[in-house]
């Protein structure tokens, strides 16, 4: 009798314990969708992004060796499908206007939790997160190209249509 409650009780122990480490080794891997779905059921996605956003950034480039002061004022076009247009634009580097980054395309992405990325051809690319409605995204540069390192912040907010 003795052994036999003994073994019951082994094998209790023994799936308790596999139990624990089932759900230790899921927590790390939930997916970007569930974790949404808990913060208050916003999932977002590629979709949601659509219209004219005027986004503003700052930062510093490496101009010439030193870092300098960079601004940029643009329109982005996000089509809904992953794609952008800037439909007006200017890059201001140390006070000097560079260049003007109207019709230049990029892609982008959106996950379930509402972060992404946005790469602009030929330019830096950024991650991205995408606030409540759409209304705004902000930016941080993640990956410069050689012909723009630097830092750089900023927020789009979606224009009226």
């Amino acid at each position: 009798m003795k052994t036999k409650l003994t073994k019951i009780m082994m094998s209790f122990l023994a799936f308790a314990c596999a139990l624990v480490c089932l759900a230790v080794t899921m927590a790390p891997g939930t997916s970007a969708t569930a974790r949404a779905a808990a913060d208050g059921g916003r999932v977002c996605s590629v979709h949601m992004l659509r219209g004219l956003y005027l986004w503003t950034f700052d930062g510093y480039t490496n101009f010439g060796g030193n870092f300098v002061p960079t601004a940029v004022l643009q329109g982005l076009q996000f089509n809904g499908d992953g794609t952008t247009l800037n439909t007006f634009g200017t890059v201001n580097i140390g006070g000097t206007i560079v260049f003007d980054v109207t019709g230049v395309v990029g892609s982008y992405t959106v996950a379930p939790d509402c972060t992404g990325t946005l790469s602009i051809t030929g330019g830096p690319n950024f991650n991205i997160y995408v606030g409540p409605g759409a209304q705004k995204v902000w930016t941080i540069q993640s990956s410069p190209t050689p012909a723009s390192t630097g830092v750089s912040v900023g927020t789009l907010t979606r224009l009226p249509e």
